[in-house]
């Protein structure tokens, strides 16, 4: 039996640009590239026990070794086509409790790429909702080492991927004529083994005709259990920022 869950809490920084916003039949576009500070808990569980690593929100940008986060939208009329595309690949270090080990390092590259299709089922001046569906793609290369202390080095790793169906639904609120809040959630996998989740909020405002600031959190879980045996995984609840 083999499974790796990947939990990210990340503070979201970024600039988009928007052209066109209104519901029309012509074609309106919008891209982004964000800042992503994860806080990252990998686990990786193997028939000789488990191997976990956490890196928090104020070590990620030192151990980040290469980082691009970006997405893209196109809508027209009550459709919505969206994509958002993440890779990291971070390095760290953690301590381990007792003698056996002397420390952990982590080698952590993680892709992912989630695409879906929403469909406008209210439009308001207060409030528009939309759902939908879409595929998750994820990859993941992960090394993991324990370092000798009184037992000899050990090394776990894993590089897999895998694709997922999704449900999804996202709101948008307008809080004033510049400041506007979005929130997103999906869920997906939907056979054994396998599941991911993602909560994402935002704020955004607009300092100038389609240029916008937006700031938020995310949380995305991936979990996957490869076994001829019924497995249970948990996951830590995530940190929440204010």
């Amino acid at each position: 039996m083999r499974s790796l869950s990947y939990t990210a809490v990340a503070t979201v920084l970024g600039v988009s640009i928007t052209a066109g916003q209104a519901l029309s039949e012509e074609w309106s576009y919008r891209a982004s590239v964000y800042l992503y500070m994860p806080e990252t808990q990998t686990g990786l569980a193997t028939p000789t026990g488990s191997v976990e690593a956490t890196l928090s929100f104020k070590d990620a940008l030192e151990n980040l070794n290469v980082a691009f986060m970006g997405a893209f939208s196109a809508s027209r009329g009550p459709w919505t086509l969206v994509t958002d595309y993440n890779f990291t690949d971070l390095t760290f270090s953690n301590a381990t409790q007792g003698p056996a080990y002397s420390g952990l390092d982590a080698d952590l590259k993680t892709q992912f790429l989630s695409a879906y299709a929403l469909y406008q089922v209210r439009d308001s001046a207060s409030l528009r909702v939309d759902v939908g569906a879409g595929v998750r793609w994820f990859s993941t290369d992960t090394r993991l080492t324990l370092q000798a202390g009184t037992s000899p080095q050990e090394v776990r790793s894993t590089d897999q991927s895998w694709v997922d169906p999704l449900i999804a639904a996202r709101v948008r609120v307008p809080l004033s004529d510049r400041w506007n809040f979005m929130g997103m959630v999906d869920y997906g996998g939907f056979r054994s083994g396998s599941e991911t989740w993602q909560a994402l909020a935002t704020v955004e405002y607009s300092f100038a005709n389609n240029w916008n600031v937006v700031g938020g959190y995310r949380y995305i879980f991936r979990l996957i259990t490869r076994s001829t045996m019924a497995t249970t995984a948990l996951a830590s609840p995530a940190r929440c920022l204010g």
